[in-house]
């Protein structure tokens, strides 16, 4: 007797799938998976058995195969299989073969369910591959998200045994008379999944019999944690998380509020892929290092005055940007500046956006450019000069702006100004001036 009504209830609580849709069955021919293919076949859904060749048994996996090929004729689905060269796959991406044949079929199995519109992808995990999930993470090292287990739906991915343990799969092909394969490396511990199955987990349920049980209630308190953790940080972002076009600002007064700091920091900017080494860091440079930078694969951070300042890599900085005699308009990055000449001695006050030079000390061709570690200029108002690191120190412009700031530079490589603040004392309209050119700087 087949536990469909189980099946279906399970199916149901969680969302998994329903009649109407189509199930792409990854069968391997193994005890669990031919159940769920009869299970599936029983409650009456729309499936089709999807089944991979890694070449790593010889005949053995040719065996496994052409049974595969027999069951979907049994059951009158359809049947797609694949032979892949894992060992080869392994050796160029210097993985392991079991990484290997993880990416191996997950790849085949999105190219199936994309090519002819499948709804889910179905696989047999039960409550003792969970266990051993959950021992491998913590072996390994792992967080809250490591805790819950094997999730009964995950994007595409459904579970639908997860309600039944190995020892009720196997009473229950055995009173069903059910027909499967055995896969022999299932029996070697040389993988760390198999160690666990075959060493570790035999001696827990000498600790406690009802272990599969235990884990189960466990799992769900780690899985409400989670929910409850994922709630909080989603309302934390609302509330820190301040947007400015591409970029995420938050306050540094704000994150060292936080508690448990470490745990929810990490939360906040997981999406960003920060790791939890790179938290360590930043977290121990608040109060030390402002204008220190962090990196994750595509995002940097940087450590401001008062705040943390999230930006997505690969902003490429302006190029240069040359200004002939006849131009009259160009662009640089963000921003447009104009040019005007005037025949007469205007000039601009109080409005940082423009400036008015004497056009007679203008060496052709002008460069647009952003700053440079040497870069100094003589402030207008002022007798000596000045290093640009310096003066944007005082005006305390962030560390990531300061590379988006055009600077007019002259043919002789003097900084005339440094668009949207301040002009250079040596270009200033005097009582000899004849004619200006006026700059004007427009954000696009």
């Amino acid at each position: 007797m087949l536990p469909v009504k189980q099946f279906t209830e399970f199916i149901e609580q969680n969302h998994l799938f329903t009649h109407g849709s189509k199930v792409l069955a990854a069968v391997s021919g193994g005890m669990d998976s031919v159940l769920m293919a009869h299970l599936l076949k029983a409650a009456g859904f729309n499936f089709s058995i999807a089944h991979c060749n890694f070449r790593l048994r010889g005949d053995e996996a040719l065996a496994d195969q052409e049974f595969c090929k027999n069951l979907a004729d049994q059951l009158g689905v359809p049947f797609y299989t694949i032979n892949f060269n894992t060992q080869q796959y392994a050796a160029e991406n210097k993985i392991s073969i079991q990484m290997a044949a993880r990416n191996l079929r997950y790849q085949w199995f999105d190219q199936l369910k994309g090519q002819h519109g499948y709804t889910v992808i179905a696989l047999a995990h039960h409550q003792n591959d969970a266990i051993e999930t959950i021992l491998l993470n913590l072996t390994r090292g792992t967080g809250i998200a490591g805790m819950h287990g094997i999730l009964p739906k995950n994007g595409s991915l459904v579970r639908p045994l997860l309600f039944l343990t190995r020892d009720e799969i196997e009473k229950v092909v055995t009173i069903a008379g059910l027909k499967y394969v055995e896969d022999s490396s299932n029996a070697s511990v040389k993988y760390a999944r198999n160690k666990l199955r075959h060493e570790v987990i035999p001696k827990l349920k000498e600790l406690n019999p009802n272990l599969e049980n235990t884990f189960e209630q466990n799992l769900q308190h780690f899985r409400d944690m989670e929910t409850l953790l994922e709630l909080q940080v989603a309302e934390l972002k609302k509330d820190i998380f301040i947007y400015d076009g591409d970029e995420v600002h938050l306050s540094i007064s704000a994150v060292k509020n936080l508690n448990p700091q470490r745990l929810l920091l990490f939360k906040l900017l997981q999406d960003f892929g920060f790791n939890k080494a790179v938290i360590d860091d930043m977290i121990a440079s608040l109060d030390k290092h402002p204008g220190k930078v962090f990196e994750s694969t595509g995002f940097r951070l940087i450590l401001d005055r008062e705040q943390l300042i999230i930006t997505k890599k690969g902003r490429d900085k302006p190029q240069h940007t040359v200004i002939n005699e006849n131009t009259r308009e160009v662009n640089y990055g963000n921003y447009k500046i104009t040019l005007l000449p005037d025949d007469s001695p205007l000039i601009i006050r109080d409005n940082p956006l423009a400036v008015s030079v004497d056009a007679a000390l203008m060496i052709y061709p002008l460069i647009i450019r952003n700053w440079e570690q040497s870069d100094y200029f003589y402030p207008l108002g002022m007798k000596g000069r000045q290093k640009l690191s310096d003066y944007f120190i005082q005006q305390k412009i962030p560390l990531h702006e300061k590379g988006a700031i055009p600077l007019l530079v002259n043919g002789n490589g003097d900084i005339i100004w440094i668009a949207g603040y301040r002009s250079d004392e040596r270009y200033k309209v005097n009582d000899n001036t004849k004619k200006v050119i006026i700059f004007e700087l427009i954000k696009i």
